[in-house]
């Protein structure tokens, strides 16, 4: 008995000795083996509503399939969604929602843990933190993390200069999401985390704002300052079936997806996901189209493999229930027409109304809604126009309209006082009505005119002057309440 123990010692041995010189021989832990003791989590959010913007729900509903696919708990996903597109009543396919030309449904199974005006960036930031008490409606599920787990956020929606949309008001500004983020750090409630987001001006929420020491790893659709755009539009190829008269998805969005769908997560890092995001974005690096995507954070968790937080149990066999093949934007003209997040409902509605009978009562509404839009966007770009020009005559920056414009440097954030950004904003609404989804793109302007010392007050007085009525239709109207 002791010569057996002495001679498998002895094998033992050369077995060790020999995997030193051939460390094949021997399988290694991986570092998501070695992480498996921790919870991973989910927070998935489309920031808007109405059947206009059905993309950002597709895309929400399609994330989920994959984390689902992945092997993540219905538990631990936690889904934001205002749930109007499945049964609106413009869905040619009542009950379903797809992501692609030539997808299947996505919105089945999805969890509707808060749709509706429980959709809210209260709850949001509840969600985030843990926080039960501070809910208000929804499913009362929050990221129960601890200090072994892992989280995955991914955001889609039109944003702005320093703020994010949300399908009830107020929206998201980025000081609020990285205070959260640095409390949840504190908190000692998560051991990594990666957020996705998909937006217009995407990167300006975390440049200069998140910190590299909080073990979290984020991508961006856009740099701080270019729209994000979307894609598997009517004129686009591949294009929606014909009944469809919208965006299907989001360029930024479907290029993580279909990748997480169609590869095994097991063995892709988030570094190489980024660059097969980044190079379909820019249409191989030529920014044809397209936008910047970007990386902000702590950029050493990027050599993390993707399974340790959207799972991988059966990407591998490339039968995933909602997996399609897709083929990258390689030709330029198939992506000549494409729409930056910001025109989207305007070329919607341009369709809706081409399409409808002549004579119709559907092509009379088509009408309205899209000289509705059309008012809106002109009200609101004027607006902010002449405000300009009357808040920088007489002093130092006279004439120098440019100003409203300016981008800070790199490392800079947006902002130096972000309660000032959002009094002005509110200021402007009073008197002049609701941004928008639209109107998100002049938040520069408000956050250049706190930077140049304008005073609530001003801001206020000038708005009154400029705007004694604004247009009473529903993109104008304050009913939703205030976006900051």
């Amino acid at each position: 008995m002791a010569r057996l123990i002495i001679l498998l010692l002895l094998l033992l041995l050369v077995l060790l000795v020999d995997s030193r010189l051939d460390p094949v021989k021997v399988p290694t832990m991986s570092l998501e083996e070695v992480d498996s003791t921790g919870t991973r989590w989910a927070l998935l959010v489309a920031g808007s509503n109405g059947y206009v913007n059905y993309r950002h729900q597709a895309d929400v509903c399609h994330a989920y399939q994959v984390l689902k696919n992945g092997g993540l708990k219905d538990e631990n996903i936690i889904v934001f969604m205002y749930d109007d597109i499945a049964y609106n009543g413009d869905n040619p396919r009542r009950g379903i929602i797809i992501n692609h030309p030539h997808g299947k449904d996505v919105y089945a199974g999805v969890p509707k843990d808060y749709v509706g005006e429980d959709a809210n960036v209260n709850n949001f930031l509840a969600v985030l933190l843990g926080n039960k008490s501070a809910l208000t409606g929804g499913s009362g599920k929050v990221i129960e993390s601890g200090p072994h787990d892992h989280i995955f956020i991914y955001y889609t929606d039109h944003g702005g200069a320093g703020v994010l949309g949300m399908p009830t008001s107020p929206d998201l500004y980025a000081n609020d999401l990285n205070d959260a983020l640095k409390k949840k750090h504190a908190a000692k409630s998560y051991k990594s985390m990666v957020i996705y987001i998909e937006a217009c001006e995407s990167g300006s929420i975390f440049e200069g704002l998140l910190p590299e020491n909080l073990n979290i790893y984020a991508t961006t659709a856009a740099n701080a300052t270019e729209s994000s755009y979307g894609t598997y539009c009517p004129w686009m190829h591949p294009r929606p079936p014909p009944e469809y008269h919208v965006c299907l998805g989001d360029l930024y969005s479907v290029s993580w997806i279909e990748d997480s769908d169609m590869n095994d997560m097991a063995k892709e890092t988030l570094e190489q996901q980024y660059q097969i995001i980044k190079n379909r974005t820019s249409v191989n690096g030529t920014y044809y189209v397209g936008s910047h995507v970007m990386q902000y954070g702590d950029l050493d968790l990027s050599s993390k493999r993707l399974s340790l937080y959207i799972g991988s149990k059966h990407h591998h066999s490339g039968s995933a229930t909602h997996a399609h093949h897709h083929s990258s934007p390689t030709n330029l003209n198939d992506l000549e027409l494409a729409i930056d997040q910001r025109d989207a409902s305007l070329v919607y509605f341009w369709h809706k109304f081409e399409r409808a009978p002549e004579g119709s009562s559907q092509k009379i509404e088509a009408q309205k809604q899209l000289v509705e839009v059309m008012e809106h966007r002109s009200h609101v770009d004027n607006s902010i126009q002449l405000i300009g020009k009357l808040l920088l005559f007489g002093n130092e920056y006279e004439g120098r309209l440019e100003i409203l414009d300016t981008v800070r440097p790199a490392g800079q954030p947006l902002v130096d006082d972000w309660s000032c950004l959002k009094s002005l904003v509110r200021s402007f609404e009073t008197y002049c009505g609701s941004l928008s989804h639209y109107g998100m793109k002049h938040m520069r302007k408000f956050a250049n005119m706190c930077n140049a010392g304008v005073k609530v007050e001003t801001m206020e007085k000038v708005s009154a002057q400029v705007c004694p009525t604004f247009p009473s239709n529903t993109w104008s109207s304050l009913r939703r309440g205030f976006s900051a």
